[in-house]
């Protein structure tokens, strides 16, 4: 079945067969000190396929993983992509009643973990109305044997427009929203970045971001498995770890948050570190401080910010060659092969030269829609344009700069944070009778949440405990810094939450905070 897919021009398993034909004895996957070759990581992956065609996975399947970035996931993607099976990786971050509420909404018809995340996955699949199955990672699971799947699916080539990756991403609303790229997106999204910032088999790509993430396949990895290169994966982001593996695996290339970008830049090793093989290290995920920048500036890197969504790919604007000079806070020009507009949110038309507006994107690249969420789909797209809900200036060079984000979400850490999510989770203590949360600047995790929560009369409820009652339905990341026990949240005329009038109150908030804490630490 997988030797099908060779046919396709648009089909991401084919990189690796041919790859692994072209060099087979060049590094792919650097995994902690362990390595695998082109030809190995492409046997086990054709393996892995003709076990899950047996099986009865293949076109129509999603098959859902909760693990660390290893060398055995990878296989499992690529096996995944040679049947045409979906690969779905969900975050471990998320709690326990996430995990149910995202595998509830991707239903996939087979779970992979790996060892670290089998206890919340069982926890997990226990609270299901109608499990998946469950297989572990790696030789001696998934690769070893394929449960049969329930529903099997007729076994046909691989298509351009069969899904490939479906990767969850919070959105405005409180449910997360299951984003589907295809192979073609994958495809075109990938040339685009290989056209404008491109890996060859001389490279090493430092890959650190997690792989429920869409950034940790398609901004880099992917693109080095085509060209040849050495990815190293790591499962965690260690500042001391980064810096000694760029030194020591000689790292060309890399992509990371700001938040990562500052934590590098402020940590002890700092100043002694060898970052002289790195030619290539690309931001996104935020707006890049300009502090940031120029401590990487003064060791001789120019950061390439960028600017992109899931829905997109994610690619769609970049700063090279040095764009971004004398362009305060740009995301730059459009990739290739990525169409983009700037709109007047209310009368929905095109502004031409310079303007500020709502930023559309068009181009192969854009998803091919939400899981299961037809009205989602529509109210993102306007016709073949994706509306990203940010809003951008463009100025008279054709250089644009992200002005705010016309959607709620804030982004902590690289993380994108739904405050609909965080509010609907406040909401569920027993004693809080409403919420709003806004993000907040903050200097090392670009924003925060704060949350304001309204509660039963004659309630006496600490913000510590609201806290602690996040941490246990939230992950961690989107656990609000700071909550504020009010008597009322403001409303428009409509009865629209007014989250807006609420931001100078928590800027107050999080800046005596931190007040506190540098007192603190004297």
């Amino acid at each position: 079945m997988s030797n099908d897919v060779q046919d396709e021009s648009h089909t991401i398993g084919r990189w690796l067969i041919e790859r692994a034909a072209h060099t087979p004895h060049g590094v792919a996957i650097d995994d902690r000190g362990v390595t695998i070759d082109y030809a190995d990581l492409a046997r086990r992956a054709r393996e892995l396929a003709d076990r899950l065609a047996e099986a009865g996975f293949g076109p129509g399947s999603r098959i859902a993983t909760l693990a660390g970035n290893s060398i055995d996931h990878v296989v499992l993607f690529f096996g995944c992509a040679l049947v045409g099976a979906a690969f779905v990786p969900l975050s471990w971050r998320q709690s326990t009643r996430e995990l149910v509420d995202t595998l509830g909404r991707s239903d996939p018809q087979l779970l992979v973990v790996d060892d670290e995340f089998a206890v919340a996955a069982g926890e997990a699949v226990r609270e299901l109305a109608d499990p998946p199955l469950l297989a572990f990672l790696g030789t001696a699971g998934v690769e070893n044997a394929v449960p049969p799947a329930r529903d099997p699916q007729p076994a046909r080539a691989v298509r351009d427009d069969d899904p490939l990756l479906i990767v969850y991403t919070s959105g405005s609303e409180a449910a997360p929203k299951g984003v589907i790229l295809t192979h073609a997106n994958c495809f075109w999204n990938n040339l685009a970045l290989g056209r404008a910032l491109p890996l060859g088999e001389g490279d090493v790509v430092l890959s650190v971001l997690p792989q429920f993430h869409v950034a940790a396949w398609n901004c880099q990895p992917l693109l080095a498995w085509w060209g040849g290169a050495t990815v190293v994966l790591e499962r965690s982001f260690d500042t001391e770890r980064v810096l000694q593996l760029i030194r020591e695996r000689r790292v060309t290339a890399m992509m990371g948050v700001p938040t990562q970008y500052a934590m590098l830049a402020e940590s002890r090793g700092w100043d002694t570190s060898d970052l002289s093989s790195i030619r290539l290290a690309l931001v996104g995920g935020a707006t890049l401080p300009g502090a940031v920048r120029d401590a990487w500036q003064d060791r001789g890197i120019e950061l390439v910010q960028g600017y992109g969504l899931t829905e997109a790919g994610p690619n769609v604007l970049h700063c090279p060659n040095g764009i971004a000079e004398g362009h305060e806070g740009a995301v730059g020009r459009p990739y290739p092969h990525v169409s983009v507009q700037i709109v007047d949110p209310d009368t929905l038309l095109p502004l031409r030269g310079e303007a500020t507006g709502e930023l559309w994107v068009r181009g192969p690249s854009v998803f091919a829609g939400y899981l299961g969420d037809p009205d989602a789909t529509a109210r993102a797209m306007h016709g073949d344009w994706l509306r990203t809900g940010d809003l951008v200036h463009r100025d008279r060079d054709g250089v644009f700069t992200v002005v705010d984000r016309l959607k709620d979400i804030f982004i902590s850490g690289g993380e994108n944070v739904a405050p609909a999510e965080v509010e609907h989770a406040l909401g569920l203590h027993p004693l809080v009778t409403g919420a709003a949360v806004v993000g907040v600047p903050d200097p090392v995790w670009g924003e925060r949440g704060v949350a304001f929560v309204t509660v039963r009369v004659g309630a006496l409820v600490s913000a510590d405990e609201i806290i602690a009652h996040a941490r246990r339905t939230l992950a961690a990341f989107k656990v609000p810094v700071a909550v504020e026990v009010v008597e009322r949240l403001p409303r428009s005329s409509i009865d629209k939450l007014a989250r807006s009038r609420l931001r100078e109150r928590a800027r107050v908030i999080m800046a005596s905070a931190q007040e506190v804490s540098h007192e603190h630490s004297r």
